[in-house]
């Protein structure tokens, strides 16, 4: 062994206080881009939030303020103050500089809490360049500064207050994240999602940046009733009535709401002490199985279903529902890669007699639904029925062929998965450019004719008959729907490539919506990018430069200032021969890849249903707010 090998305990690093999450913000927050910017805002928030959930707070205000810091204030009891013998320091010092300190541990403190590990205010205020606290409570006020994660004076009083409650102001170090600029309606989204789930409590977004001034204010007295009602809002009802109920335990609750709509769609979205379980969990087990049992027993009892019909499938049953499921716990355990599936065993339960029991008590009082509801599911099976026959029409088809694959794929020479990428490539003249620039050993080409259907006013035996998306499946190796198995992919990158003009944006939309209703877990496990090719090629004096935006197109041009230029705007990829296609587009060392993610499951069901549901007048709302960023349209 060489000298250079030996390890020591020289070799050990201890990193003290907060000094680990400065030197490893990812472990914390999740990135250092605009996601774990804007969770340090949820973080403080949330701490907010858990004493709204104790019953000790009514109204959180969140504030970007004109400096591009943010101030939380909640009316809640306010950190407490008093010296910790153990630390001879504040409970506010301590749970500013400490990890997993906090009043979520004991049990005293929070009967149930959504910063489930006590460790948001010590990250907070570790990447942050300057944080300040104001602690109300006692019928004093307090204050203390801190930098860096480290205070810089100590915990002083200097007056009264008839008031109690917390106001954070902090900066995020602009030294660690890729940028300090917070979106408004990022924001939005996660506090009026938050309002939803908490009956009552009135939080308001306030910005005060220089011409982005504006102000939301968020208070549902309805709750979960409420957020099921905005998530249908531009769908069409089955009913009008939204089914809601609860159930309270010692040391549980369980709140669901529930409405059905005309799509084929199904929405459920499932919560646990305000977290969003986007995985699921045993709460979502629970009241599918619940569901199911409880919509057939009614339909048997009610002879909807006759003797020689089998019982309606969980999957029929759920077309076109939207579903709130929200549960709060004393003990949440979460599991699952993202810590958002909720493994408690005993809320399954809880959540099931609360179905079987308030569920199958609305259907009886509520005949006509009922049978609505049930007439619904009966018409799922038979179009189930029919989706199977095209699925195994398919397989026959398949089968006929010298090879399963769709004939027009080019595919690579690797089979690897994970070292393999698709370009799903609109129309056949840039399939044919992107078939001659690729690299033949790790890039698949599939082009696509025309525009795909529309899988959101489609039921899949439908969608099995269209050939475009019959090539998609066939190519992704995932099978569909029921039979949907992620380990099955053909390929760990999967490149939407379509021209920079409106069809190709209609186009990535459409296949962007076949992949969020069909193989989500393709965008949940991060397969899914999008193509960025070039807008512009300024040319001087025999020289080329690809632009892939208008304000970079205007730095190039103030570079050349005074000299004549040549610019070039490429409507389609068609318009690169395979060189450029490959230089700018396809080739790893230089081109750039949008990765598709699904931070917010509600957010991304209401865009998809916006842009492509039945209603209109929500797209022509949606039309009217973003027509003035458009740059460039087709004529």
């Amino acid at each position: 062994m060489s000298k250079d090998a030996a390890y020591s305990g020289k070799d050990i690093t201890v990193l003290e206080g907060l000094e680990a999450v400065r030197k490893r913000p990812s472990m914390y927050i999740g990135s250092t881009g605009p996601k774990g910017l804007h969770h340090l805002v949820y973080e403080v928030a949330d701490n907010s939030i858990d004493e709204a959930l104790a019953g000790y707070c009514n109204n959180i205000e969140v504030t970007i303020n004109s400096d591009n810091s943010i101030t939380v204030i909640d009316d809640g009891r306010g950190i407490p103050v008093d010296v910790i013998p153990k630390y001879q320091r504040s409970a506010v010092e301590i749970v500013l500089t400490i990890l997993h300190a906090g009043g979520k541990f004991g049990g005293k403190g929070y009967r149930v809490s959504g910063g489930l590990h006590g460790v948001g205010l010590s990250v907070v205020n570790a990447l942050s360049s300057c944080l300040n606290v104001e602690v109300r409570r006692d019928g004093k006020t307090y204050v203390q500064e801190y930098a860096y994660g480290k205070p810089t004076t100590t915990l002083k009083e200097i007056g009264k207050s008839n008031k109690t409650g917390t106001t954070i102001t902090f900066f995020a170090d602009d030294q660690i994240f890729e940028s300090v600029e917070y979106n408004f309606d990022v924001l939005a989204q996660r506090l009026r999602e938050t309002a939803f789930l908490n009956k009552g409590l009135n939080i308001s977004l306030t910005d005060k940046r220089s011409g982005q001034e504006k102000k939301e204010v968020f208070n549902y007295q309805g709750g979960i009733v409420d957020f099921v009602a905005h998530l249908n809002e531009k769908k069409t009802p089955l009913q009008k009535k939204i089914i809601y109920f609860e159930r309270k335990e010692p040391d549980a609750e369980v709140e669901i709401a529930i409405q059905y709509n005309q799509s084929y769609m199904e929405s459920i979205f499932t919560f646990a002490n305000n977290i969003n379980t986007h995985e699921g969990g045993t709460h979502l087990i629970g009241f599918k199985n619940a569901l199911t049992r409880t919509m057939n027993d009614y339909a048997r009892k009610k002879n909807l279903l006759k003797d020689n019909e089998s019982n309606l499938s969980g999957e029929d049953i759920r077309e076109g529902i939207t579903a709130v499921v929200s549960v709060k716990l004393k003990e949440p355990q979460f599991e699952g890669q993202t810590k958002t599936k909720l493994g408690n065993t005993e809320i399954r339960g809880l959540v099931e007699s609360a179905i079987g029991e308030k569920l199958g008590e609305f259907l009886g009082e509520n005949p006509q639904i009922a049978k609505l509801l049930i007439s619904k599911a009966i018409t799922a099976t038979r179009a189930r029925a029919a989706a199977r026959k095209a699925r195994e029409l398919t397989r026959r088809k398949s089968l006929l062929e010298s090879t399963s694959l769709p004939g027009k794929l080019a595919d690579c020479s690797i089979k690897d998965p994970r070292l393999s990428e698709i370009y799903l490539v609109e129309g056949d003249s840039a399939g044919g450019s992107a078939k001659q620039a690729r690299d033949r050993s790790f890039q698949a080409i599939l082009p696509l004719k025309g525009k795909i259907l529309n899988v959101e006013k489609a039921r899949l035996h439908k969608i099995l008959n269209s050939i475009e998306i019959q090539a998609m499946i066939t190519a992704m190796g995932t099978s569909i729907g029921e039979e949907f198995d992620l380990d099955g992919a053909r390929y760990h990158k999967i490149i939407i490539m379509t021209d920079a003009d409106v069809d190709g944006s209609h186009i990535r939309t459409l296949i962007l919506t076949f992949f969020y209703r069909y193989m989500r877990e393709m965008i949940e496990a991060g397969y899914i990018y999008i193509a960025q090719p070039p807008l512009f090629r300024v040319s001087h004096k025999g020289k080329h430069r690809y632009v892939y935006n208008e304000k970079e197109l205007e730095e190039t041009t103030k570079m050349f200032s005074g000299n004549k230029l040549s610019i070039q705007r490429y409507k389609g990829l068609g318009e690169m021969n395979p060189e450029q296609l490959w230089d700018t587009t396809m080739d790893p060392e230089n081109r750039t890849l949008l990765k598709v993610n699904m931070d917010d499951a509600v957010s991304a069901d209401d865009i998809f249903t916006t842009l492509m549901g039945d209603k209109v007048e929500p797209r022509r709302d949606f039309i009217l707010k973003h027509a003035k960023d458009v740059r460039f349209l087709d004529i």
